[in-house]
């Protein structure tokens, strides 16, 4: 069994980094660019971590729950944006404070009675001795974000639990995770997103995404994804929609209406993480500028009814040898990845219910070339 190293046993190692070798006199730094997704496009390309997801389809149910656990704690920090949130454990996230490191983050639907699903991830942790050490046991350290589903199978009352956390945790693996109605997107407005982009200097971005907000992440003059621009390697392959489709489906919204533009049932939630050996400070700015990804792909955001919070992730121990360029292309590079794994919810996630139409079955026209 491999088990994580406390939180702080995990900060120390920052003090044995060694500096970085100075540049040569004179020698400009190469510039750092997005070389291309990574192998399989999605948050588990960064080495490390291990997802999991549990959802109830059928029976009143139309939720989940998502689960990015490490494998030996990770540097944590997020962003919180929008007038509607529901979370747990953030407080910890703030830099400077006594646990800098944590276990695993949980994405779920249900609103607030979700963050009872954090609970079952924390006992499946303890049980496996996965946390930090305190008295005679470990304390699993678990931020938490949901999202407004409530109802979405029909009943109310039919929302993830402990039991959802539990399960998810269980199935966590280094597996690729697939986009659409998975986990926390299985009730979301759009679904479920991922994506990864390798660095030219050798590290790895990643994020995923539960979208679920007051917005449209499909822009109604085209009905293509707003995000477009941030494609690499041809990974949406959409074309332009004819004008008779779009005219006849979108209704000036980039889609028919559902539970996902109605003021109570919004808000989007994701995770952005990096094999870089990123300080607490600087996962939070990751997680601040990585925000910047949703308003990159969706119009409007961050709105009085979204409670829109990204989480900020590193695997590696922190170091101080990361420059000012190195940690503007992460930051970078998180966001564009962030815009990117919105564009993979949309796309890839099919009706499920009375959810809302697959994007793909709403513009056919637009997504010939991906049959």
């Amino acid at each position: 069994m491999v088990r994580l190293l406390p939180a702080v046993l995990f900060t120390t190692a920052l003090h044995a980094q060694q500096p970085t070798a100075p540049r040569p006199a004179g020698q400009a730094p190469a510039r750092i660019t997005q070389v291309g997704p990574g192998p399989t496009n999605s948050i588990t390309d960064v080495p490390g971590l291990l997802v999991g997801q549990y959802s109830k389809f059928g029976d009143g149910y139309r939720s989940g729950t998502t689960v990015i656990r490490t494998e030996r704690g990770a540097t944590a920090g997020y962003s919180q944006m929008g007038g509607a949130p529901g979370t747990k454990e953030t407080d910890l996230l703030k830099p400077g404070g006594q646990v800098r490191a944590v276990q695993a983050i949980m994405l779920s639907g249900g609103s607030a009675f979700g963050l009872d699903a954090a609970s079952g991830v924390m006992k499946w942790m303890e049980e496996h001795n996965f946390g930090v050490p305190v008295g005679g046991g470990v304390v699993p350290i678990v931020p938490a974000a949901i999202l407004m589903d409530l109802g979405r199978g029909g009943d109310f009352k039919k929302r993830p639990d402990a039991d959802f956390g539990y399960k998810a945790t269980e199935l966590a693996s280094r597996d690729p995770v697939v986009s659409g109605r998975f986990g926390a997107g299985t009730g979301a407005g759009w679904g479920m997103g991922t994506a990864s982009v390798k660095l030219s200097n050798g590290y790895t971005v990643a994020a995923l995404v539960a979208l679920n907000p007051a917005g449209s992440p499909v822009d109604p003059r085209t009905c293509l994804p707003y995000g477009m621009y941030l494609e690499l390697a041809n990974e949406f392959n959409l074309v332009q929609p004819t004008a008779q489709e779009c005219t006849a489906t979108s209704g000036g919204r980039g889609g028919p209406r559902d539970g996902s533009v109605d003021a109570p049932f919004n808000t989007t939630i994701a995770i952005v993480v990096t094999d870089a050996p990123l300080e607490d400070l600087e996962a939070e700015r990751m997680a601040v500028i990585a925000n910047d990804g949703l308003a990159r792909a969706i119009v409007p955001i961050h709105g009085i009814g979204d409670g829109d919070t990204v989480f900020g992730m590193a695997t590696t121990p922190p170091s101080h040898n990361l420059t000012n360029q190195e940690l503007g292309a992460i930051f970078n590079a998180a966001a564009d990845a962030l815009g990117r794994a919105v564009i993979h919810a949309v796309v890839e996630s099919k009706q499920m219910g009375n959810s809302r139409v697959g994007y793909c079955q709403q513009y056919p026209s637009a997504c010939v070339k991906r049959k």
